[in-house]
C-alpha cells in the first residue's frame, strides 16, 4: 500500500532501525554519572550531537535535543523572547508557519507581547521586503520555516537571515520540513526540527542556538541538554535520529532528483487528468517530494476516504476534514482553493509505478465523489432578469460553490448571485472558484445569518 504522506511522517529509515537496536543495548544508562555503563552511555550521546551538529551546520556545544520538533519550537521561541526582553517584545512570523509557531506566537500575545505575521503570494512565498517592512526596535525576534509543509514551497531564508541580521534580530528557522534534504543557508539564529520528518524515529526534536544569541530557558530547568530540555535523554532514539539524518543527507541529491522528477508528473498530470483542479505552490522553489493540488466540488474528507480504499495514504488541508471546520490556515494566507485540497507528499524510495497507478486511480476517485455531492455538469446557459440567490446556509464546503456552480450558467452576462453561507470556507472557496472561471468576485457582506458573497457573470 503506497504511503504518500511522508511530510506528516517519514517511514522509519533502516539505518535508523539498526541504530536504535544497537543503542537499546549500550545508551540505557544514565550518561550524567561516571561508572562504565553512564561513560557509554555519554559516548553515544556525544557522537549524536557530533552528528547532527555537522548536518545542521552549528557547534556540537549549541545543540540540544528535545522530546519533539514542537518543543524545540516552543522553547526556541519562549527562550529568545525572554532572553532579549529589555529590547521589546514585539515577535515576527509568517502566515503560514507550523501550526506550533502560531501557538507560540498567541502564548506571546497573551502574555503581553505583539505580533506581525507578514503575508505571502499565492504559491506561499514570502518576500524578504516583508520582513524588512515588519522590523521594529522593539523586535526581539523574527521565525521563519525553511520551506512550508503543506504546499512544500522553499522560503527566502538566507535573504531574510540577512535582513534580521543587519537589524541585529535573531532569526529562528523552523526547518523540519527541509533538514533532511541540506542544511539550511543563511545567517541564521536558532534552527529547530524533528526526526520523524527525516526517517529517525519519534518523540525526538533539535534546537541549535547560536553563540551570542540572548537566550533565556523558561519554566523549570535542570543539568540536562544545558537546560534548555530539561529530563533524561532518550539516548536510543537520539542515536537513531543522527544516524538516519546522517544516512538520508548521503542519498539525498540522488533522491530529490527522482523525487523532483516525479511530482514534476503529478503536478502536470493532475490538471490534463482531472478537470477543475488548481496545483498550489510554487513550481520551482519546492521541496523535492511535495505536490498538492485542489478540486473544485469536492468534499476533502470523502476523497481521502476513496483514495485510502484504493490503497493511497495522503492527507488534506481541506477543512472538511478538519474537527474545526475551518480551511488550512496555509491555503487562506495563499488565497487559494481548499476544496478538495489533497497533498502528496512521497517518502525516499518511492516507486515509479505506484505514482502512474495513483494517477490512474485519482479520476475516478474525485468523479465518484463529486457525483455523489450531485456537483454541476456543464449546461447550456439560458438568460434570467432578477439576480439570483443561493441559500446554502448550514451546508459545509465544498456545498456552497456546488450550488453556486450549479445555478451560474441561468445567470446572464453582467447578472449577478448572491451566496449565502455561514461556513468560514466560502470566504475563501468561492473568490477561488471565481478565479479559476474568469468571473467577477464582487466581495461580501453582513447577511441576516451568516454572511453573502457576490458574484457578477462576465461571460
Amino acid at each position: 500500500m503506497p504511503y504518500f504522506d511522508a511530510a506528516s511522517a517519514a517511514p522509519l529509515h533502516p539505518v535508523a532501525r539498526q541504530a536504535l537496536s544497537a543503542a537499546l543495548d549500550d545508551g540505557w544508562a544514565d550518561p550524567g554519572r561516571l561508572y562504565r555503563e553512564g561513560r557509554k552511555a555519554r559516548m553515544l550521546l556525544d557522537a549524536a550531537r557530533e552528528a547532527a551538529a555537522e548536518a545542521v551546520g552549528c557547534r556540537a556545544d549549541e545543540l540540544v535535543f528535545t522530546p519533539s520538533g514542537t518543543r524545540a519550537v516552543h522553547t526556541g521561541v519562549a527562550g529568545a523572547l525572554a532572553g532579549r526582553r529589555r529590547v521589546g517584545r514585539h515577535l515576527i512570523v509568517s502566515a503560514v508557519e507550523h501550526s506550533s509557531v502560531l501557538h507560540s506566537a498567541e502564548v506571546a500575545e497573551a502574555a503581553g507581547g505583539t505580533v506581525s505575521r507578514v503575508g505571502v503570494d499565492r504559491a506561499g512565498a514570502v518576500d524578504p521586503a516583508g520582513y524588512a517592512a515588519a522590523l521594529r526596535a522593539d523586535t526581539a525576534l523574527a521565525v521563519l520555516q525553511s520551506a512550508n509543509h503543506e504546499v512544500g514551497t522553499v522560503q527566502p531564508v538566507a535573504e531574510v537571515a540577512g535582513i534580521c541580521r543587519a537589524a541585529g534580530v535573531p532569526l529562528l528557522v523552523d526547518a523540519a520540513q527541509s533538514l533532511g534534504w541540506g542544511p539550511v543557508e543563511g545567517d541564521w539564529s536558532l534552527l529547530a526540527a524533528s526526526a520523524h520528518k527525516w526517517g529517525g524515529p519519534a518523540g525526538v526534536g533539535l534546537l541549535a542556538v547560536r553563540k551570542g544569541v540572548r537566550f533565556a530557558a523558561q519554566g523549570p530547568v535542570d543539568e540536562r541538554e544545558s537546560g534548555r530540555a530539561p529530563g533524561f535523554e532518550n539516548i536510543p532514539a537520539v542515536v537513531a535520529a543522527a544516524a538516519s539524518l546522517r544516512a538520508v543527507r548521503a542519498e539525498a541529491a540522488r533522491e530529490a532528483e527522482r523525487l523532483r522528477e516525479l511530482t514534476a508528473r503529478i503536478r502536470a498530470r493532475v490538471p490534463e487528468l482531472v478537470p477543475d483542479v488548481e496545483v498550489v505552490g510554487d513550481a520551482g522553489r519546492r521541496l523535492p517530494g511535495i505536490v498538492t493540488f485542489s478540486c473544485l466540488y469536492v468534499d476533502g474528507e470523502a476523497l481521502l476516504h476513496e483514495l485510502d480504499r484504493a490503497g493511497f495514504s495522503v492527507s488534506s488541508g481541506s477543512s472538511c476534514t478538519s474537527s474545526t471546520l475551518t480551511p488550512s490556515h496555509v491555503l487562506k494566507a495563499m488565497g487559494v482553493l481548499s476544496e478538495g485540497n489533497v497533498r502528496v507528499s512521497l517518502p525516499a524510495g518511492t516507486a515509479e509505478a505506484d505514482v502512474e497507478r495513483f494517477l490512474a486511480v485519482l479520476p475516478g476517485a474525485v468523479a465518484g465523489v463529486r457525483e455523489k455531492l450531485g456537483a454541476p455538469v456543464p449546461a447550456a446557459v439560458v438568460t434570467a432578469e432578477d439576480a439570483l440567490v443561493v441559500d446554502a446556509l448550514g451546508r459545509r464546503c465544498p456545498i456552497p460553490v456546488i450550488e453556486l456552480a450549479r445555478v451560474f450558467p441561468g445567470v446572464p452576462v453582467g447578472g449577478t448571485v448572491r451566496v449565502l453561507s455561514d461556513d468560514e470556507a466560502a470566504r475563501l472557496d468561492i473568490p477561488a472558484w471565481c478565479e479559476m472561471r474568469g468571473q467577477e468576485y464582487l466581495g461580501e457582506e453582513p447577511a441576516e445569518r451568516g454572511t453573502a458573497y457576490l458574484v457578477r457573470r462576465l461571460g
